[in-house]
Order: structure tokens, then sequence, then C-alpha cells
């Protein structure tokens, strides 16, 4: 859970491990797994694939917010995606034969966050705007725009998933 007397993550200073242009997109990650976790603490894994008003469930953000960061950190290194995880996209969101809790997506998440730090703890100034094919039509993106994308793309779906949940606690 999130000390309520720290500062935001972005506040608390650098990390020593990584690029001062990376920082952001550390800060932005980080701030996301701590609002996180305390958001859905103590979500009830019953309303875990509940929607309200067309709105995606939280197992669907939770789901797309993991694999979203695997699949653009993915795309930095490089790589292609996998058979693994491209049957993950296309399992986002749909009922599937394993019953997730609450507890496993958050965790899940957790640990692909500290797998994205980890990479920019890595990455090299000299090739951040190196260019890299996202997707299967390979479009054009640099490494440092995958980053900024993985920090901007996950807390446009923490702030969703924040809306849903606080929607789904009040009606339930």
């Amino acid at each position: 859970m999130a000390n309520t007397n720290l500062p935001e993550v972005w506040l608390r200073g650098p990390l020593p491990q990584l690029h001062p242009l990376l920082q952001p997109v550390a800060h932005a990650l980080l701030q996301a797994r701590e609002e996180l976790n305390e958001l859905m603490a103590d979500f009830p894994n019953e309303l875990l694939w509940n929607k309200v008003a067309g709105m995606a469930s939280p197992g669907f953000h939770l789901q797309h917010l993991t694999g979203v960061l695997n699949r653009l950190f993915t795309y930095a290194r490089g790589e292609a995606l996998s058979e693994e995880q491209l049957n993950y996209l296309a399992t986002e969101g749909k009922p599937t034969n394993k019953i997730y809790t609450v507890t496993e997506l958050v965790e899940n998440f957790n640990y692909e966050v500290n797998e994205a730090i980890q990479q920019l703890g890595t990455a090299s100034e000299a090739n951040l705007t190196d260019f890299r094919g996202v997707g299967r039509a390979q479009l054009p993106s640099t490494i440092i725009g995958l980053y900024t994308h993985s920090a901007e793309h996950t807390m446009r779906h923490l702030g969703q998933l924040i809306v849903t949940v606080g929607v789904l606690k009040e009606l339930f």
C-alpha cells in the first residue's frame, strides 16, 4: 500500500540506476503500481469482471496494464512478440478456463513493473532514439517513444480503473 507520509514518487528523487531521461517513465510506473495496489487491496473477486455503463471491467484493465507493459518493453528490446504474448493479448478481458483473483492480477502487474524498471536500468542513452517496429505492421517508434508510451498508457488505464472500481464499490 502507498505510504501516505511520502510525496508522490516523482518527488522522492531519482532512481540511481536509471538515466535521467528515463526517470519520468520509471516514476510514472512506480506511482501507478502504488496507487493500483492501494486501490485493489480490498476489492472483491466477485466484481472483477463486472462492467458498468459499457466501461471495461477491472479484470480487463488489470490484464491489459500488465500485457501492454510486457509488449511495449519487448518491442523496445527489438524483439517480436512470442506466441505466448499473442495468446495473452487475445484473451485480455475475456472469459477463460483460468479463474483469476484480484491478488493474482495485481501481482502480475507488480511483476511487470519490476521487469520494466530493470530494463530501464540497462537502457543506454546512445540508443534511445533508435527506431523500433511496433506490432505486426511494424509501425515506427523509438525506444524512448515506447518507454514514454508505456508510462502514459499505464496512467490512462489506471485512471479508468480508479473510476470503474469506485463505481462498482458504490453499486455493490
